[in-house]
């Protein structure tokens, strides 16, 4: 009688963790008691006052992956495991990612603080309410929402017209009841009347605005720029002109300073800011990941979803902006994803098929070109199932050749840092080489249009652009608001490198659709909303919150 394996579940494996007091990983960091404040025993922020005594002087790796599938790839899993790996090896590797938001927490997938011993903790805080920041992007930027409505209900003296009210409301849950709402039916007193949206937080302007802000009066300039709606002559009304942005800094004072908590392996992490890839520019903010080049060797973060996303705008908006110099990439894939790209269903998955992980492994191909087109050195890191055989991790190897690339199995999740060591040493001789040539993939002094085909054509394998009649009109009128020569952020969905998610593995021949380009001028660049990417998500039927609950004496069940 064959025995039935436990599995243990990535919350259980976090709450069993011995964790070392946050305060001992800080000054294992160099830092000063004054440089630091705590959140309890195992949280703490950093003060960006920490940057101004210290160079950067560590080397930036970013980790990002295929087009993800319900499959799962696991790349915050790497991220994390191959940062444990480095450590083991002798070197002061910090890691710098992303905080998850409550959305998708209680939505698709659970907590997004890697996995199984490859994870940064407190696991269960950092996927709930962790130090605030959320909660103050909320305020901030729900504030600035409040006082244009309480400006248009006293008289309107800047003359806003209400027909072109573009700055949303924002709440961290998905709900798609909100995408689309009429505001100001409480009578007299309530408000004019009017359309009205909401976005979810990691979509919202605000946090990219904090992603990218290098310091307090960065972010006062970048929030007093923000565009909340238009003249009747087109021109632009901002927050600065409803004397919006001291409070709403005041708001974010806090929020600003980085995250510091630890791995599993009682690692730093830095953990800060969530802005989405496919609706945002995905990344965690400047000034962590400039801590952690300033405290640290070797960095590694990661980017929202594939290559084509998460990625290109890590390359083409953050590190134009940080004037950050990335030396290479870790591309994350599995063979069960690419399966899913090869085209079999997903209760197939766990059969042996060589030539479907061929197929699929198109998609990988796709991606190893787009992060070279930036001028960095990679390899695969191949997260390893026990379904997996030496035939289709061959095939993948074989795509990894053809390329340039190493392809080697990643088994972080069962081991931890001593399952990415192979990863962590391949990673260690890229450096070495230096190679790295970073280049963004283009000028951003080029016309909006420009620079939208290019990015449709060189990352997605687009033939051409189509853009919807308010995109055209946006195109007209963006130069004139000062926005012509920004970076353009994409706003398309996820699972596909085309903007039809069911267009799976390496689609070639098709039209990209932009449908509208909004501003974003206290980031500090354009959004291309592309087919039927949404701002705010929905639930779907059966959502991880009901899998979820609180035991008496604890324990968190559910939650990952």
């Amino acid at each position: 009688m064959t025995a039935t394996v436990t599995v243990p579940t990535d919350i259980a494996i976090a709450q069993a963790a011995k964790l070392r007091p946050i305060r001992d990983v800080a000054v294992e960091l160099g830092l000063q008691e004054d440089e630091f404040e705590l959140y309890g025993r195992y949280k703490a922020k950093i003060s960006v006052r920490a940057l101004a005594a210290r160079s950067q002087k560590g080397r930036l790796v970013l980790v990002t992956g295929i087009n993800p599938t319900p499959a799962g790839e696991g790349k915050s899993t790497v991220t994390v495991g191959v940062t444990q790996a480095l450590r083991r090896l002798g070197k002061n590797a910090i890691l710098a990612i992303r905080e998850p938001s409550l959305g998708p927490v209680f939505g698709v997938k659970g907590g997004a603080a890697g996995g199984g011993y490859s994870q940064v903790v407190p696991m269960e805080d950092i996927n709930l309410h962790f130090t605030g920041d959320f909660h103050a992007v909320t305020s901030a930027h729900n504030l600035l929402s409040a006082m244009l409505d309480a400006h248009l209900h006293h008289g309107n003296a800047l003359g806003i017209d209400v027909r072109r009210v573009i700055w949303p409301r924002t709440i961290d849950m998905n709900d798609r009841a909100l995408r689309s709402i009429i505001v100001g039916l409480g009578g007299v007193n309530g408000g004019p009347t009017r359309e009205d949206r909401f976005v979810i937080v990691p979509g919202s302007e605000i946090m990219a605005i904090l992603a990218l802000a290098t310091g307090i009066d960065d972010l006062e300039a970048r929030l007093a720029r923000i565009i909340v709606g238009l003249h009747g002559d087109k021109s632009a009304v901002r927050a600065s002109d409803l004397k919006a942005h001291g409070a709403m800094t005041l708001l974010l004072k806090d929020a600003i300073n980085p995250n510091l908590v630890q791995t599993l392996e009682g690692g730093p992490a830095l953990v800060h800011c969530g802005p989405f890839g496919n609706i945002a520019h995905g990344c965690n903010s400047v000034l962590a990941t400039q801590l952690g080049l300033a405290l640290g060797d070797i960095v590694l973060t990661e980017s929202g979803f594939g290559a084509d996303l998460g990625a290109e705008k890590f390359m083409d908006i953050k590190c134009r902006f940080a004037g950050l110099k990335p030396e290479a990439a870790i591309i994350v894939a599995t063979v069960r994803a690419l399966k899913l790209h090869g085209g079999l269903k997903k209760d197939q998955l766990g059969k042996p098929d060589p030539a479907a992980v061929q197929r699929g492994a198109e998609n990988l191909r796709r991606h190893i070109r787009n992060v070279k087109k930036f001028g960095l050195p990679a390899l695969v890191a191949l997260n390893r199932f026990i379904t997996d055989t030496d035939e289709e991790f061959e095939a993948v190897r074989a795509v990894g050749s053809a390329e340039g690339v190493e392809v080697l199995r990643c088994d972080v999740w069962e081991k931890g840092g001593e399952g990415g060591i192979a990863v962590a040493e391949s990673l260690l001789g890229l450096l070495k080489t230096g190679k790295a040539a970073f280049k963004p993939l283009y000028d951003e002094r080029r016309p909006i249009r420009e620079k939208i085909e290019t990015i449709a054509r060189e990352m997605y394998g687009a033939a051409g652009v189509a853009f919807a009649p308010s995109a055209e009109r946006a195109l007209e009128l963006l130069p004139k608001l000062g926005l012509g020569e920004t970076p353009v952020c994409m706003a398309k969905t996820q699972y596909s490198l085309s903007d039809d998610a069911t267009k799976l593995g390496a689609p070639t021949g098709f039209t990209l659709h932009v449908r509208d380009i909004l501003p974003s001028a206290g980031a500090g660049f354009v959004v291309a909303l592309a087919g039927e990417i949404m701002t705010m998500p929905g639930l779907g039927k059966n959502p991880a919150a009901e899998r979820i609950r609180l035991h008496s004496d604890g324990t968190i069940e559910g939650l990952f």
